[in-house]
């Protein structure tokens, strides 16, 4: 991954518990890798590939990731 911050503990536990700053602040803190995963390589007119973040992907990658989110395991509870 990027060289974003991997969320602390007490921000999981909030976006566990559904917290919108907390589901914000996770979801920030993997968009390096959101973008990597959904970019895909794309030909132009003039026959050259250029990479781009497909939208839909990325949106599908992220509704994915907010559906994991609660299921996460917390240890001590």
């Amino acid at each position: 991954m990027g060289t974003q911050d991997t969320p602390d503990i007490e921000t999981i536990r909030a976006a566990v518990a559904g917290e919108a700053w907390a589901l914000e602040k996770v979801l920030a803190s993997y968009d390096d890798e959101i973008n990597r995963l959904a970019t895909i390589r794309k030909r132009q007119p003039d026959g050259s590939i250029k990479a781009v973040v497909d939208e839909d992907m990325r949106q599908r990658l992220i509704a994915k990731l907010l559906e994991a989110i609660p299921q996460f395991p917390i240890d001590g509870e």
